[in-house]
């Protein structure tokens, strides 16, 4: 199994808050980075944030510095994103994916993962 799902979306008014969590419990392989990427109409993907597995170290798009937080729970198979001060420009459908080569971070940030989930939207709007 290979499988990665999503939840958490939904609609919020700009200047709120949604968590977006990942189970990872059905993704056996190991993987190197972990984390979202995200892609609205029109546009293409933007890597949002992710943690590198071999020192859990976190990067973010510098759009949501500041305001959103990745983290990964191993016990509950879990990869959380807490999305805060919402911005309608951070409406998309999120999806959280994982690396298992060793393609570097760049890639990552740029929305290029090994394999990912169905994906959730989020709505930004009041």
């Amino acid at each position: 199994q290979l499988q990665l799902v999503e939840s958490g979306g939904g609609l919020v008014q700009p200047g709120g808050s949604l968590r977006l969590s990942c189970d990872t419990s059905g993704f056996t392989l190991d993987y190197k980075i972990i984390g979202w990427f995200r892609q609205a109409p029109g546009k293409e993907r933007e890597g949002v944030a992710c943690i590198v597995s071999a020192d859990v170290s976190t990067y973010y798009t510098n759009s949501v510095k500041g305001r959103f937080t990745i983290s990964r729970d191993d016990a509950k198979n879990t990869l959380d994103l807490q999305m805060n001060d919402l911005r309608p420009e951070d409406t998309a459908v999120y999806y959280c994916a994982a690396t298992v080569s060793g393609a570097p971070i760049i890639r990552a940030m740029s929305g290029e993962y090994d394999y990912w989930g169905r994906g959730i939207q989020v709505t930004v709007s009041s």
